[in-house]
């Protein structure tokens, strides 16, 4: 039913990139007859249960060739096993950016330097879009829609 569902709610090429409201009706027409197994114009329990059966086992093997590709890629020496060294290998954790990088993106008057101020002037942006109302307030409702829009 996830499937069914996503594909109800947004078909899958819909996700992808932008879509026309007429091709985003064709695709979700096309979903409904995919899933109307015996073409009476609706879909039963059962064939819900059986559209979702199918979308499990697509999402299975998929989540499976990820999960073997990963192991692959961490099973640097190709014996099959993980070595406690190689898994950890998965958790080292690596700056997207550099010291300077991130002085130079900080330092509005290109002194060298981080002040409080330009410091606080770059968390205060992210705070005023996260807080949409504008009502000082960062609500548990405005981060996660700040976490949806990711």
């Amino acid at each position: 039913m996830l499937g069914l569902i996503a594909a109800i709610a947004v078909p899958a090429a819909a996700q992808q990139k932008a879509i026309s409201r007429a091709d985003f009706i064709a695709q979700t027409n096309a979903s409904f007859n995919a899933n109307d197994t015996n073409h009476d114009g609706f879909i039963s329990v059962s064939e819900m249960q059986a559209a979702q059966a199918h979308d499990l086992q697509r999402l299975q093997a998929s989540a499976r060739a990820s999960f073997e590709a990963q192991f692959r890629q961490l099973d640097t020496n190709h014996d099959g096993q993980l070595s406690l060294a190689e898994f950890e290998a998965l958790a080292t954790v690596k700056a997207n950016q550099t010291p300077q990088q991130l002085v130079e993106m900080l330092d509005t008057n290109h002194d060298g330097k981080v002040s409080p101020e330009e410091f606080r002037a770059a968390k205060m942006k992210q705070f005023n879009l996260l807080d949409t109302n504008h009502d000082g307030i960062v609500s548990p409702a405005e981060m996660q829609a700040a976490a949806g829009k990711k």
